[in-house]
């Protein structure tokens, strides 16, 4: 798995818009109604799509590629057509989020009639799909030959989501049901790394499960099942090295209360054992995006690396490049450049008929992520000033207390000459750096939206803590200026 230590690196979750013959043909396929020369002529369809996305994510800025899963029905249901032992409909188990509230549920989950649903287990399971995997791996192939991105892989659904989603009707226990997926899924995971390819097992029964189907579960007994998916997991992959192995956890891709996720950290206490070497994970939307804070505390392993997702995939808000930048750097200020990949929530088109977002604003967002990470690198590279860690300000400078009128002089008899000495601000950076108009008016919020305070008679400017732009105005005077006074102050 390639790193950088010199920029941050891009990627995404693995599903992308696929052409609207595709996903009418996908979902006639879903539904069992592409017959005869409709479906003979499918691969060749998904062949060209495959040779079309893949340099529009090169054109995008994402250095990690992939196929789009252009070829699949959806990220797990697919593997109903490589698997034997499949038949009827399973019984799913509900979201506990949405069951709490029912008027949202009825309105995003579609009528029971009109969904595919999915298969139950009603014999012993095999592997069918070889030449389906194969037709994945050389489409992909192809088209990297021809645009040579930085590196590519292909996404595989995990043990654990079949025995969540496929119901299971032949075997005597889940853990037996459990490994015999695990066996039957090895020939597709080691077909994909023998091609060179990385592979990305997706894993959301790892969180969403724990709303799902194990939503009555006390935690500790949430724990064993997590445990075992991740054995008949590690059973499947044994064989490919860690390094060539990306793991997806997510809590579901809907838009949705999400009241009832298991926190991250509980989900990483888990998962940073298992073999992958990357984990990629939701830091974007609004009841996840705090969580990057669960790595101030908790090590990450070594030779472990974090995609974090900092585009959410189920809103059609196209983030600012500037926000995308902030989220990466919270990242690699914990764990380094060289361990943090830039990523996506989720997917764009987890089922073929799955528009959650706009195509050409998935595109969209796509781009911003490169973008962000270009801001994000420049931003990490060696001097910058929010590289590396904050710098312990000097006896004789202030100390700034954000949003408060509070001065520390140290050994300074006459403070007010000292520190104009001292922090040798001209009057014009000093102009340029609070942002006063040539009639000295006070400011508004700066360009990052941080406002403008007032304290007495001190006019307060409360700007990022690692800048050196955090400064005390009184009666027009400059009185303190400093670096890092959110640590220091």
């Amino acid at each position: 798995m390639k790193r950088s230590a010199e920029r941050i690196l891009t990627t995404h979750t693995g599903s992308l818009p696929r052409p609207a013959p595709l996903r009418e043909a996908l979902g006639r396929l879903d539904r069992g109604l592409l017959a005869g020369a409709d479906a003979d002529r499918l691969p060749a369809l998904v062949a060209r799509a495959v040779a079309d996305i893949v340099p529009r994510q090169v054109d995008a800025g994402i250095d990690v590629v992939n196929d789009g899963e252009l070829g699949k029905v959806s990220y797990a249901r697919y593997a109903a057509r490589r698997l034997s032992g499949f038949g009827g409909r399973a019984e799913t188990a509900r979201l506990a989020d949405l069951e709490d509230f029912p008027g949202w549920r009825d309105r995003i989950l579609p009528p029971a009639q009109d969904f595919p649903g999915m298969p139950a287990c009603t014999g012993p399971v095999r592997y069918t799909g070889t030449a389906e995997a194969e037709a994945d791996i050389a489409n992909l192939l192809a088209a990297t030959r021809a645009h040579a991105p930085t590196e590519a892989f292909l996404s595989a659904v995990s043990p654990g989501v079949l025995a969540l989603f496929f119901q299971n009707r032949f075997y005597a226990t889940q853990e037996e049901y459990l490994f015999a997926l695990a066996d039957a899924m090895k020939h597709e995971y080691d077909a994909i790394s023998a091609a060179g390819l990385l592979l990305q097992v997706d894993c959301p029964d790892l969180a969403r499960g724990r709303h799902e189907a194990f939503a009555d579960l006390s935690d500790q007994e949430w724990r064993r099942q997590v445990g075992l998916h991740l054995q008949a997991l590690e059973h499947a992959i044994r064989d490919i090295p860690a390094d060539r192995i990306r793991m997806h956890v997510c809590w579901g891709n809907y838009e949705g209360p999400h009241h009832r996720d298991v926190p991250l950290r509980d989900v990483l206490k888990l998962v940073l054992g298992a073999r992958p070497a990357a984990i990629a994970f939701e830091a974007a939307n609004p009841r996840h995006e705090h969580e990057w804070r669960v790595f101030e505390d908790l090590p990450l392993p070594d030779g472990k690396v974090l995609i974090p997702g900092v585009i959410d995939s189920t809103t059609n808000y196209v983030e600012h490049p500037e926000l995308v930048a902030q989220r990466l750097l919270r990242f690699t200020r914990l764990v380094g450049t060289e361990r943090v990949i830039a990523g996506t929530d989720c997917g764009f088109a987890t089922g073929a008929s799955t528009v959650q977002v706009d195509p050409d604003i998935a595109w969209a967002k796509l781009r911003t992520l490169a973008d962000g990470a270009r801001l994000a690198s420049r931003a990490s590279l060696p001097g910058s000033r929010e590289a590396g860690p904050p710098k312990r300000p000097s006896r004789h400078e202030f100390s700034v207390r954000r949003g408060k009128r509070i001065w520390a002089v140290a050994g300074v008899a006459s403070w007010r000459s000292s520190a104009l000495e001292k922090m040798s601000f001209s009057k014009a950076r000093l102009s340029r750096a609070i942002g006063h108009n040539e009639a000295g008016d006070l400011p508004g919020p700066d360009h990052e939206g941080h406002a403008v305070q007032r304290h007495g008679r001190a006019k307060m400017f409360t700007y990022p803590a690692d800048l050196d732009r955090c400064l005390c105005l009184h009666h027009g005077e400059t009185l303190a200026a400093m670096r890092n006074s959110r640590t220091y102050g």
